[in-house]
């Protein structure tokens, strides 16, 4: 099993080196791809030295899988010429995920949808996979009439400039901006760009992709996302409202059953998800479980998970393990 690992010198990148490691993946040839800057350098993996290449020689060494996480401009441009060279990539950018052509896959959700033909699969957005993964179950009990969520994202999400912009915060010094204004002390009321609505990028991809993934136009959604000074990972507060009603243990039970998800959410120890104890971990973790008292059918959670395991890295990588166990590939 051929893969090449697209962007492996960036932070997420990294991080599908460690995950694809950590879980034995069936690697035979390891390629680190990188922009054209990176050729040369080596990167680790399983105490065995690599050294990087570009795209094209990536293109013409024709791995199985390609596993992209270089931006959205780089997933256009060179998706499709893998695809043609027979590798199928699952890509993290949002190039590809609202093309009606392409399939969005969260595998606990919707893999079964997956077929050999498809040749470019989509990863979703992080903010979207943790929270549609707790959805899911509770949409085929109850249906989901409409979702407001409220972010809190780590600035992981941004990548290694806002990481060293927040250390350089903390130490006082003058750096390099990731974001429009200081991070460390400040919650910013915006994730990526404005759309012509008010909404950011990152707000309407939690409006679109969930309907995408859970294959229903008729949930409401609507968002506002935060970047706030943390590392570990996103959270989020979720307020659902249902067609039907709902019984609160119930609800943990269906939770508790559902794979990928840990329920987090005992008020007496004081036990709620918290991204200090998602960082590092693959699972999607929910608790404040409790009945919106405001309106009848509806219910308030919080939502915690590392944005660049299973809000990235470990999705891919996931997607990779189904295509490999149906024979996909």
């Amino acid at each position: 099993m051929r893969i090449a690992v697209v962007g492996a010198t960036g932070m997420v990148g990294e991080v599908m080196l460690k995950v694809l490691a950590e879980r034995n993946f069936p690697v035979t040839e390891l390629i680190p791809v990188a922009s054209e800057r990176s050729v040369g350098k080596e990167i680790e993996y399983k105490g065995k030295k690599y050294k990087v290449v570009g795209m094209q020689t990536a293109v013409d060494m024709k791995a199985d899988i390609a596993l992209f996480s270089a931006g959205g401009d780089t997933s256009l441009e060179w998706a499709p010429k893998f695809a043609a060279a027979g590798t199928t990539v699952i890509d993290n950018s949002s190039a590809w995920r609202m093309d009606p052509t392409k399939k969005l896959i969260v595998p606990e959700i919707n893999a079964a949808e997956l077929t050999a033909a498809d040749k470019i699969i989509a990863n979703p957005n992080c903010s979207t996979i943790q929270m549609v993964l707790v959805l899911a179950p509770l949409h085929k009990k109850y249906n989901i009439k409409r979702v407001i969520v409220s972010t809190y994202q780590s600035i992981t999400g941004t990548g290694v400039k806002a990481l060293q912009q927040l250390e350089n915060e903390y130490a006082g010094v003058q750096g390099e901006m990731a974001y429009k204004y200081p991070i460390h002390r400040n919650a910013i009321p915006q994730c990526d760009s404005f759309e012509e609505n008010g909404y950011t990028k990152e707000e309407m991809k939690l409006v679109r992709e969930t309907k995408k993934i859970l294959s229903d136009n008729t949930i409401a959604v609507t968002a506002t996302a935060v970047r706030v000074p943390i590392v570990g990972g996103h959270s989020e507060a979720v307020n659902v409202e249902f067609s039907n009603d709902f019984d609160l243990n119930e609800v943990r039970n269906i939770l508790h059953h559902t794979d990928g998800v840990v329920v987090q959410d005992n008020n007496d120890t004081y036990t709620y998800p918290m991204p200090m104890y998602a960082q590092g971990k693959d699972d999607v973790f929910v608790g404040r479980i409790r009945r919106d008292e405001s309106q009848e059918n509806t219910l308030n959670m919080w939502i915690v998970a590392d944005n660049l395991r299973k809000g990235a890295a470990t999705n891919t990588i996931q997607i990779a393990e189904y295509l490999i166990a149906a024979k996909l590939v």
